[in-house]
């Protein structure tokens, strides 16, 4: 088979630039295949962050020709290999060396969120529609490609005030679980930055567990927040109890 050529970021939070390497590909080859192959037989200090080379761990998300990817799980084959493949680290965070980046803020988010707490006295007793619709959101990996993909993380930098695709998605399998009894709303609306979000379903569509992020999470807790403080009725109600 022919040569491949890979145009890989190189350099740290202080610059870089890309550099150009000519792999050999074998049958069924995935560009983390290409990278190790990098690693051993041309540039044993490159970096990059993977695990389990199987799609659920995460770890070794990059960008491949401009789309967020795992790279364990982008076949060679399926790039067009007359021209360079570009291997570049995640757009929406700060770089630790080559596709290394700081994921770590995301765990600061994280923390943010109340924890499931139950009813008191509760019947611990689910309908199967309740489980099924909560499960989705529980294959999520914490790739973090909706993250990186999503244009207010991505181009506008709102990390302060804005919580992302993946925490939203936890958030709604907290809230969407019957047997929970902590509000998370004023939380989505103040501090998340749920507002900012306007639905383009970029998250979407790069989830490797193809997590319908955007109608199942997104559309839904919106729709909560609106109906919590934006519906004339319960406006009203509050206005006339003076709440």
């Amino acid at each position: 088979m022919p040569d491949a050529l890979l145009r890989v970021f190189r350099g740290d939070k202080d610059g870089g630039q890309s550099v150009d390497y000519k792999v050999p590909l074998a049958p069924g080859m995935v560009v983390l295949d290409a990278l190790h192959s990098i690693q051993a037989h041309q540039s044993p200090d490159l970096a990059v962050r993977w695990n389990c080379k199987a799609a659920k761990c995460g770890s070794c998300s990059a960008e491949v020709n401009g789309r967020p990817r795992l790279t364990c799980k982008t076949r060679m084959d399926s790039l067009p290999l007359d021209q360079p493949i570009v291997v570049s680290p995640l757009k929406a965070f700060p770089v630790i060396k080559d596709l290394v980046t700081d994921v770590s803020w995301n765990y600061k988010v994280n923390r943010k969120i109340p924890a499931f707490k139950p009813k008191p006295g509760v019947e611990w007793k689910m309908d199967q529609r309740d489980v099924d619709r909560v499960q989705e959101f529980r294959k999520c990996i914490e790739c973090f490609l909706c993250q990186n993909v999503c244009h207010v993380l991505r181009d506008h930098g709102k990390h302060e005030s804005f919580g992302g695709p993946r925490f939203f998605v936890r958030t709604a399998g907290l809230e969407m679980h019957p047997l929970d009894s902590v509000s998370r709303i004023p939380l989505l609306k103040n501090e998340m930055g749920l507002g900012y979000c306007n639905i383009t379903k970029c998250c979407t569509e790069v989830c490797p567990e193809e997590i319908h992020i955007t109608d199942n999470a997104i559309i839904p807790l919106k729709e909560r927040v609106v109906d919590e403080y934006y519906d004339p009725v319960t406006m009203l109600f509050r206005k006339i109890r003076g709440s």
